[in-house]
């Protein structure tokens, strides 16, 4: 299946968005930005500073610009 980064990408690439939940948690929303999908659960220390460096999918968001 992937890493969690390899997922958050697919699924944004799919038009889906995406937002850390504290540490440990990601959701997966629908296109619209509704209702949560899904959860993915963060467990290794890439995905958390991924998540520091990034945590939504919302371009305004990310620092490098999108």
């Amino acid at each position: 299946m992937g890493s969690v980064v390899d997922q958050l990408i697919r699924w944004e690439e799919s038009g889906g968005t995406w937002y850390a939940v504290g540490t440990t948690e990601v959701a997966l929303c629908r296109c619209d930005g509704g209702e949560i999908v899904e959860r993915l659960r963060v467990e290794d220390a890439e995905t958390a500073a991924y998540l520091r460096r990034r945590p939504s999918s919302d371009p305004a968001g990310d620092p490098s610009g999108g």
